[in-house]
């Protein structure tokens, strides 16, 4: 049987996801392997989320500008792995899509594993989200099964608001990430991660320094622009 055939016979079997679904795992994989729509499906609680189209300025502009400052992080930084929506087995009621991991190495003692069939197993490091008619979710029960799965930092973007937050895991709760007195937020997890609030959501360049991409490029440890990873 070839690939389009297979992918005939099991759109003719399983119903195409939608919003409202209440599934297994097992069968969220299933179905989600037979829809052939071009979708974004998330199961969080049993529960299945199709994401609505993505608008430029409010989804792929941010996620873009975090990704990149995760990105001149990520090279200057042994021992991590960074991706954009990567499938996230987190337990058996929820797979889900985060716009951005962050994650150690497993062979450097990271808590996710990518699995033989390519996609990850265990909670990241870091998830980020980039939040505009998804913010109820993303506040909310994907939050809770973030903490609960022991994802370390949480960052959401909200995009209508123009308000990030910045979310760590003390013992068993979130708690905010406290800005310093320049308005710079400081990962507890990623030595040297930081954050400049007021030039992410504004109009500054993002790029302080060497430009980014440079191998050995030694960005500033100080800095208020918008990413100041340390070397």
């Amino acid at each position: 049987m070839t690939r389009l055939s297979h992918r005939a016979a099991l759109k003719h079997r399983f119903p195409p996801l939608e919003s409202g679904d209440r599934l297994t795992r097992t069968e969220f994989e299933r179905r989600y392997t037979a829809d052939d729509r071009p979708i974004k499906a998330e199961l969080i609680e049993g529960i299945v989320y199709v994401a609505s189209p993505l608008r430029f300025q409010q989804h792929a502009e941010p996620h873009s500008r975090l990704h990149g400052w995760l990105w001149s992080y990520q090279i200057a930084t042994p021992g991590l792995q960074l991706g954009i929506e990567p499938t996230v087995r987190l337990d058996r009621a929820n797979e889900v899509q985060p716009d951005i991991a962050l994650m150690l190495d497993e062979t450097a003692g990271g808590n996710a594993r990518i699995t033989e069939d390519g996609y990850l197993e265990g909670a990241p490091e870091l998830a980020v989200e980039i939040a505009a008619s998804s913010a109820a979710i993303d506040l909310n029960r994907k939050l809770e099964v973030y903490r609960r799965n022991g994802v370390l930092e949480y960052i959401v973007w909200q995009s209508y608001e123009q308000r990030l937050d910045w979310f760590v895991l003390e013992g068993e709760q979130y708690q905010p990430l406290v800005p310093d007195d320049d308005r710079v937020l400081r990962s507890r997890v990623f030595p040297g991660l930081w954050l400049a609030i007021d030039a992410f959501s504004g109009d500054r360049s993002p790029w302080p320094g060497p430009t980014p991409g440079t191998p050995g490029a030694n960005f500033p440890r100080e800095s208020r622009g918008f990413c100041s990873p340390a070397i």
